[in-house]
């Protein structure tokens, strides 16, 4: 019984390591995040910086713009000026601006991306937009090397500047791969980043956002539990302290 307890134990680790591999479809990711949906400040800016580079084109039909208000600290009259584009109301979920005949233009509909932080994970996102190269043979001039192939032009190209990709080197090309700017942006390396960790963090909030208080009903259940397990211990030790 035991062994078959540690098997399982064992197996779960081991499921829970290898998530950033299957996330990325077996690969293993270039850069790794942690997000903090605790850091207001960051989710205001990740807000800010979804509605500005990627509402454009992405939606987010699980999510209603007063309740990023609500959740983020962000009062009304600030939530219809940078927020809201004009002719959306507070309780309308954020749509694209695309037209319905986008798929034309890169081959495909944009993706919803209320829970892409769920389905990837916050290291997927973080490190897609850390990893667009230059690639003269793609339409849009640019491949990624995440999510190769990827129809999405670098939109934030103008931010990141252009870097270019070097294979990687060592023994059977097992290295890792290495990133060159070649083209500066209008942000340097250090300030976009935290431009990208903003973004994922806000992603990840809009996946689950109940996220926190999840957390941290997770952390009172386990003490709880412990608490509980100490009493029964005690309880048993009175019980049985006569029996020998």
């Amino acid at each position: 019984m035991n062994g078959a307890v540690t098997r399982i134990a064992a197996s779960l680790i081991a499921l829970a390591l290898s998530a950033p591999g299957l996330a990325s479809g077996g690969a293993e990711l270039p850069f790794s995040y942690k997000a903090d949906t605790g850091n207001q400040a960051s989710l205001q800016r990740g807000a800010g910086a979804f509605m500005s580079y990627c509402a454009g084109c992405h939606s987010m039909r699980m999510m209603r713009y007063n309740r990023i208000g609500l959740d983020l600290g962000i009062p009304d009259d600030l939530l219809k000026k940078h927020l809201i584009p004009a002719g959306a109301k507070p309780g309308d979920v954020i749509k694209a601006a695309m037209p319905a005949d986008s798929e034309k233009w890169f081959g495909r509909v944009p993706p919803d991306l209320t829970l892409t932080a769920r389905e990837r994970g916050p290291d997927w996102i973080y490190s897609y937009l850390l990893s667009f190269y230059l690639d003269p043979t793609r339409p849009t001039g640019v491949d990624n090397l995440v999510l190769p192939g990827a129809a999405m032009p670098h939109v934030l190209g103008g931010l990141q500047g252009y870097q270019a990709l070097h294979k990687a080197e060592g023994e059977h090309g097992h290295g890792k791969p290495k990133f060159e700017l070649v083209k500066a942006g209008s942000l340097s390396p250090a300030e976009y980043k935290d431009f990208v960790a903003d973004l994922t963090n806000f992603m990840t909030y809009a996946a689950e956002p109940g996220r926190n208080r999840r957390i941290s009903t997770g952390w009172k259940v386990l003490l709880y539990v412990l608490l509980f397990w100490g009493l029964a211990y005690l309880l048993k030790q009175e019980y049985w302290k006569d029996v020998h």
